[in-house]
């Protein structure tokens, strides 16, 4: 019994350990490829449209309510202290730090994540990527570094935009709603936010677009068994994705700031 036990932990960690070491060197594939060979601009161009333009009135509908409702559950908590001047400075470095790369993040991962995931995985079990190897087309060249590299370029954009809308949304809120001193708003965020709060956020965007195109392309590219496997794959890529985004997002908070 006790042997049997040792043996499925031992078979279930260096199973675990395979396909991480699978997934890393993936990734190293990608990145060794965009500095070896010619990057496809129009590719690349048309991946960071189908993220980006795609993405951004879901990134805009989040950013406003997210701000919106910061703005009202502070101004609920800072009533009681007599501290509604905060309510700005709050809303603006919660979305600016936090709440504006990791939202835009999850939101992107489940619609751009999981269209890449599909896409690749339908090539694959079609054999359209076979395909493709065998008119001697650098696979990774034609559908990897695109994806990847222009989630990362696109990713800070979108998270810039929720980041803006979010303020407005709380002003918003702040103004019509709850009529409090919009000009005392804007006042506390021009006093309390500085630069490096923004270019920190963006950063992290830049990351997280890595992470769910990565693991987007590996699991659409790792796919199998036909239909069934398509929405397996793709369904692992967004839980991946966005378990990987919330734990880099802690990192990246504690080296940045």
């Amino acid at each position: 019994m006790l042997i049997s036990f040792v043996q499925a932990v031992g078979s279930y960690s260096i199973s675990t350990l395979n396909t991480l070491g699978q997934v890393f060197l993936f990734l190293l594939q990608v990145f060794k490829t965009f500095f070896t060979s010619k990057l496809k601009l129009h590719k690349l161009f048309d991946q960071m449209s189908i993220i980006g333009v795609g993405s951004l009135s879901i990134v805009l509908l989040t950013g406003v309510f997210s701000g919106g409702v910061l703005a009202l559950q502070s101004y609920i908590g800072f009533k009681r202290f007599g501290a509604e001047e905060f309510i700005g400075p709050v809303v603006a470095l919660s979305l600016t730090r936090e709440l504006g790369p990791v939202l835009t993040g999850l939101m992107v991962t489940g619609r751009a994540g999981s269209a890449i995931t599909a896409e690749l995985g339908t090539m694959q079990i079609t054999e359209q990527i076979d395909a493709l190897r065998t008119l001697c087309i650098n696979v990774f060249q034609y559908l990897m570094v695109p994806r990847v590299l222009g989630a990362a370029i696109i990713l800070p954009f979108l998270t810039l935009f929720s980041m803006m809308f979010g303020i407005i949304g709380g002003y918003c809120v702040c103004v019509y709603v709850l009529n409090l001193n919009g000009e005392q708003y804007i006042n506390g965020i021009k006093t309390f936010l500085e630069l490096s709060d923004i270019t920190g956020g963006l950063i992290k965007a830049s990351a997280f677009g890595i992470i769910f195109s990565w693991i987007g392309c590996y699991k659409g590219f790792m796919t199998t068994g036909g239909a069934k496997g398509v929405g397996l794959s793709t369904t692992q890529s967004v839980v991946i994705s966005s378990i990987l985004i919330l734990i880099a997002n802690y990192f990246l908070t504690a080296m940045l700031f």
